[in-house]
């Protein structure tokens, strides 16, 4: 683990840093994401902060970044390839809304998400993408229908390194079905999360027991399409035909993702919906917010 900055700016701060645990700072996802990362294997990276958003709204959500942020991302994103090794580091760019991932409002797929972005001005230009889409008309409908306000909403952008994934799932620590909560249930599948999360794959889905980690049942799913990096973002691809009806998690693998899920709620304090990774059979943690379906 990185050892925490000694200089806190308003604009960015580092994951690992304390206050990006603080929710009016950098949203929903990336303070979930910051309160876990010293304990299970989150990515490192930085979250540009509502702070950053407030001081470029004129009359409306900004859309440009002012020079001297867009100098602090830059630099902030030639840190991240030192640290990890890489030029031209991968990465992924998540908008992270105050009112995000909390037990009340999840904001799925409200406000934009790039994966794969490489180079310093290509993170600026997602940044700017993430924030314009604070006024869109789909995420001010979802906030109309949630209760919430319209007129000032306030975004983070959160900066990771990109984990290639090999196979990706998304893991709920209660069963989303039938409401049973001594139940985890992990959708699987090649590629990176994408596919599963816009519901354009039909999953592998085990359900373990939370107790012991006995996976109780499991069922492979047709697996016909899969995201994958490519030049410039990516792109959702048919799997390989031997790979369609391959199970794309083994029993133990199954029962790591529930561990974890069994570890974040205990945590965090809710039943958690997880969005997680596996590259070379290293298993990453993308996201963690409560289910907001539960009964």
């Amino acid at each position: 683990m990185r050892e925490c900055a000694t200089t806190v700016t308003t604009d960015l701060l580092w994951l690992d840093h304390p206050d990006c645990r603080e929710l009016a700072l950098v949203g929903g996802k990336a303070a979930n994401l910051a309160r876990l990362a010293s304990l299970h294997p989150v990515p490192p990276g930085f979250c540009l902060t509502t702070a950053a958003f407030d001081r470029a709204w004129n009359g409306g959500p900004p859309r440009v970044l002012p020079s001297d942020v867009r100098a602090t991302l830059h630099a902030a994103y030639a840190r991240l390839e030192a640290e990890n090794g890489a030029d031209d580091l991968a990465v992924a760019v998540r908008s992270s809304a105050v009112d995000e991932d909390g037990v009340g409002a999840s904001f799925a797929g409200q406000h934009e998400t790039y994966l794969n972005v490489v180079g310093a001005e290509a993170v600026a230009e997602a940044v700017e993408r993430c924030w314009a889409s604070a006024s869109a008309e789909r995420a001010l409908a979802y906030r109309r229908q949630q209760g919430l306000p319209v007129d000032r909403v306030q975004l983070a952008v959160l900066v990771q390194r990109l984990i290639h994934a090999d196979v990706a799932a998304v893991v709920f620590g209660a069963n989303p079905l039938t409401g049973d909560r001594d139940e985890v249930v992990v959708n699987a599948s090649w590629g990176l999360g994408e596919s599963i999360v816009g519901g354009t794959v039909t999953p592998d889905t085990y359900v373990v027991a939370k107790a012991d980690g006995r996976v109780l049942s499991r069922r492979v799913g047709d697996k016909a399409r899969m995201t994958v990096p490519v030049a410039g973002g990516t792109r959702e691809v048919e799997v390989p035909r031997l790979l369609r009806g391959t199970p794309s998690l083994d029993d133990a693998q199954a029962a790591e993702a529930a561990a974890l899920a069994v570890e974040l709620e205990a945590a965090m304090g809710w039943p958690v919906d997880v969005e997680c990774a596996w590259r070379d059979g290293q298993l990453y943690l993308l996201q963690c917010r409560p289910i907001t379906t539960l009964r």
